[in-house]
């Protein structure tokens, strides 16, 4: 716990845009004797669209007050139609991560953790290949080898999965865990899961995204983090970066760049998503 995050919370307010809602927010939280230390908000349109609010405040005793926060928040924004969560900043989120043999994404997550870069507790690594294991331990984080089943049922590893994350995380990253993640596991961890593609979609997806780039000729590479859905590569881009290349570099250096590219790009969208600072709107990201 990070002393600046002690009686902190973060509260995000979300439903139809209407008059008075930021005094409404304000109001209530001057009530309950908390003091607004940071606020961000969006509206799709102000005459029928959707309002989105980040607002993170000081209360003295928070976890005292927290349940008497929470009933005037009920009462007084679900008869707007909003809807809200409320968390406690000084307790982080739980990441797990899963990865296979690439290992820039995973061990870039763990050095930030360790500097105190990426405010979140990791439970647990597990992976699809055992190359990993004496560097995710040496971060003092319990790693689990769970091998993928060959052709595409994947049902035995993810049942093993599941029973691993089941009650003990907030979220997953995929750092750069090369399988398919089925409808019926994404259904069933129930918690958000965050990956990274590399590639700048929707271009050059698939396999061998590098090789392909480099036998077009691009000048740009990039990579892509976002929430993963049953549709595969698209769900809601949080994070979005490139690098400028050009025609001296050959399929191994673009490799090598984009690499860099994914662990910058990975690593702001874990921060963000741990920050509450992502907001999901169908297909689409309000990030504050």
């Amino acid at each position: 716990m990070s002393p600046a995050s002690l009686d902190h919370a973060s509260l995000i307010v979300h439903g139809p845009d209407q008059e008075g809602l930021v005094s409404a927010v304000s109001s209530l939280l001057a009530r309950n004797d908390a003091n607004i230390t940071s606020l961000d908000q969006h509206s799709t349109d102000p005459q029928g669209g959707e309002f989105f609010q980040r607002v993170v405040f000081h209360r003295a005793n928070f976890s005292a007050a927290r349940e008497e926060i929470e009933a005037d928040l009920a009462d007084t924004l679900a008869p707007l139609g909003m809807t809200w969560r409320l968390r406690d900043m000084s307790v982080p989120p739980r990441m797990a991560i899963l990865a296979s043999k690439d290992d820039h994404c995973l061990l870039d997550l763990l050095w930030r953790h360790r500097r105190g870069e990426l405010p979140v507790s990791v439970p647990m690594v597990i992976a699809n290949h055992p190359n990993t294991a004496e560097d995710v331990r040496q971060f003092g984080v319990p790693f689990f080898h769970v091998p993928s089943q060959k052709g595409p049922d994947k049902s035995e590893s993810e049942a093993e999965i599941l029973r691993l994350l089941s009650g003990n995380v907030d979220f997953v990253v995929l750092a750069r865990y090369m399988q398919i993640l089925s409808g019926g596991f994404l259904e069933k961890v129930g918690v958000p899961v965050i990956n990274i593609h590399h590639s700048f979609l929707p271009a050059f997806i698939g396999a061998n995204p590098y090789r392909k780039a480099h036998e077009r000729g691009v000048k740009l590479i990039g990579a892509t983090s976002h929430y993963v859905t049953e549709d595969l590569d698209e769900g809601p881009i949080i994070e979005q970066d490139v690098a400028r290349v050009t025609h001296a570099d050959s399929a191994d250096d673009l490799r090598r760049r984009g690499a860099d590219v994914e662990r910058a790009v990975l690593s702001r969208a874990v921060l963000w998503h741990a920050e509450d600072r992502v907001i999901r709107d169908g297909n689409h990201t309000i990030v504050f």
